[in-house]
């Protein structure tokens, strides 16, 4: 690896088409007038796997890194036998990220989140002192802390109180990772909130969620696992959605497999799913609305705390902007599909009854959307579906293992002042 070089691209503004140079961290055309994505171009328009000794960055000719850090691993794909049997389906393909060693696959912190994490990390320049600033609902965090604390680069994470129990690690962390968390009763929305205001700070940068192609190109490593394995593009992508940049990532990378022509040339349909009764997504899509419907805050923050997938509830997602999930849905003939607490958790047991791993809430979400659409007759028993496993293996992970649980320095009330908070996290680092 030590002839590792970084992949040639340039970037691509979705709303106008304008081609321009990445300038280290560029998150937005500061030349368009409407909310938009921008695009990584690759100049490698086949993509040449690497071996496995490079973990996730086996997929570095489609990754905008810099470097190659250490510890990572990369999704593994692999054609189901008894779940595909029982659902009655002749090409059911697993794509799964989390800590399942029989699988060939080893995510210490159990989530795909990781394939954001070291691929956000590794655009990041080496000499870069300012602090990432990250906020998540918790496996984002977990994820983060994870590569951060491995990789020595400053980090300041912002999490509801209610979901701090999901910022465990098999091994201390390094004091480069910092959390702050907003009260009790807050939501992914207040975190975000709280760490706008950190940013206010010039010592501090956003790490920039969907906007970041590093972000969006790491999690579409899990397509391109797929892609490689199976030999073909899936003719159906399923996938519980907080924010739906992953669903993006994946009608981005299955455009560049289009590109590369060895693939085919179809369009997956992306069949997204919520969880019930956080669905503001369900909700737009069904009134055919681009734009996102009110959503009173406090039913928000209510409906948050009632379904068991708290990782998919963000109020405020990428998904009427240019190149966002909107366009995504339409332009692969996709729809959004709602599982309630009690679908999923059939759904949980089912999988680690039939493929041998235990599943977070959300990959349950799918996959219970998924045997709703079996069920409902409205998907090709022969069709080739990849089922998006976006997190697994927590029990074997944390078997025999001592935990350590990230506490935050400081837990802020909802309404805070802004001052506040930048003088209290300058003073953290």
């Amino acid at each position: 690896m030590e002839n590792f070089k970084p992949t040639k691209y340039t970037l691509s503004c979705v709303a106008t088409g304008r081609e321009f140079e990445d300038q280290e961290w560029t998150l937005e055309d500061r030349e368009c007038k409407t909310p938009s994505l921008v695009r990584a171009l690759y100049e490698k328009k086949q993509l040449e796997v690497k071996s496995d000794e490079y973990g996730f960055y086996k997929y570095c000719d489609w990754l905008p890194v810099k470097r190659i850090l250490s510890g990572s691993s990369a999704p593994v794909t692999y054609r189901s036998e008894e779940l595909a049997k029982y659902l009655g389906l002749s090409n059911l393909w697993i794509t799964l990220s989390g800590y399942a060693p029989k699988h060939g696959v080893k995510m210490s912190t159990c989530s795909f989140k990781e394939t954001e994490a070291y691929s956000v990390c590794a655009r990041i320049d080496e000499n870069e002192d300012r602090v990432l600033v990250v906020a998540s609902a918790g496996n984002t965090a977990r994820a983060f802390a994870r590569v951060c604390s491995d990789n020595n680069i400053k980090l300041l994470l912002a999490v509801p109180s209610d979901n701090l129990d999901a910022l465990w690690f098999t091994e201390p962390l390094n004091d480069c990772v910092k959390l702050i968390a907003c009260d009790k009763g807050g939501d992914y929305f207040d975190a975000i909130n709280l760490s706008n205001m950190a940013l206010k700070s010039s010592k501090f940068y956003a790490e920039g969620g969907a906007k970041n192609i590093a972000r969006r190109d790491g999690m579409a490593t899990t397509v391109m696992s797929a892609v490689t394995t199976i030999g073909r593009i899936p003719d159906y992508y399923f996938q519980a959605v907080g924010s739906g940049t992953g669903a993006i990532a994946a009608w981005e990378a299955n455009m560049r497999f289009i590109e590369d022509g060895r693939y085919g040339d179809n369009l997956m349909k992306l069949i997204v799913s919520q969880n019930a009764p956080f669905v503001p997504m369900f909700d737009a899509w069904r009134a055919e609305s681009r734009e996102m419907l009110p959503y009173d805050a406090k039913k928000a923050r209510r409906d948050a705390e009632l379904i068991d997938a708290k990782v998919l509830s963000n109020r405020r997602p990428p998904y009427g902007l240019a190149g966002g999930l909107y366009d995504a849905l339409k332009a692969t003939g996709g729809d959004v599909v709602v599982a309630t607490n009690a679908q999923a958790r059939r759904a949980c047991k089912l999988f680690k009854e039939l493929e041998g791993v235990d599943i977070y809430p959300a990959p349950g979400v799918a996959l219970a959307s998924l045997i709703k659409m079996v069920e409902a007759g409205s998907i090709d028993k022969d069709a080739c579906i990849m089922l998006n496993i976006t997190g697994a293996g927590e029990e074997a992970a944390k078997k025999n293992r001592e935990l350590y649980y990230l506490k935050p320095s400081k837990v802020f009330p909802l309404t805070v002042d802004v001052d506040e908070v930048v003088s209290y996290v300058e003073s953290l680092f």
